[in-house]
């Protein structure tokens, strides 16, 4: 009574906006979101499920630039895809060696990281310590990246970045 259906995917998927989708998706972008996570006594720190699903198995984490809020300079780490990572390198070597230069801080503290069995990735000291990284994490989707942040510190950025004059501007920066 029932017979076989054969139907061409591709061809019923021809609306670009999908495609689109799917390209930004391949890529590992857009990831969003706002976690919180424990750091544990020896430095590793579990990656949300959402997040994890974007960024794979492997990573890179590594400095980010500081965020002046209240003439004080408040960091973070970022987490890359492998993408990211990739697109970020081929920037990096297009480069002039002496602008080249001006990220060896960022490069030298990058660090592969892989996910272990319960979803966590091991948070080096050197990389804790520069962002100040306590117990309590703050992890938010960026995009095409992830952002680790100490709990109290984003506190802060998210209070300054989210008054109506902050987010007016934003919006009206990006063309929205």
């Amino acid at each position: 009574m029932w017979g076989k259906v054969d139907i061409n995917v591709k061809k019923c998927l021809t609306f670009p906006q999908k495609s689109r989708i799917q390209k930004k998706d391949e890529r590992g972008e857009e990831m969003t979101g706002r976690f919180y996570h424990i750091l544990d006594a020896k430095g590793r720190l579990s990656i949300p499920t959402r997040l994890r699903e974007k960024l794979g198995e492997s990573f890179y984490v590594t400095i980010s630039t500081e965020i002046t809020v209240n003439n004080t300079a408040e960091k973070y780490l970022t987490a890359y895809t492998n993408a990211s990572w990739d697109r970020l390198m081929e920037s990096l070597l297009a480069m002039p060696r002496n602008e080249r230069n001006k990220l060896r801080s960022l490069l030298s503290r990058a660090q592969p990281c892989d996910l272990d069995g319960q979803g966590r990735i091991l948070i080096p000291p050197h990389l804790r310590e520069w962002a100040g990284l306590k117990k309590n994490i703050t992890i938010v989707g960026f995009g095409d990246c992830a952002q680790i942040w100490d709990s109290d510190t984003f506190a802060v950025v998210d209070e300054a970045e989210t008054s109506p004059e902050n987010l007016a501007s934003a919006l009206e920066a990006s063309g929205i």
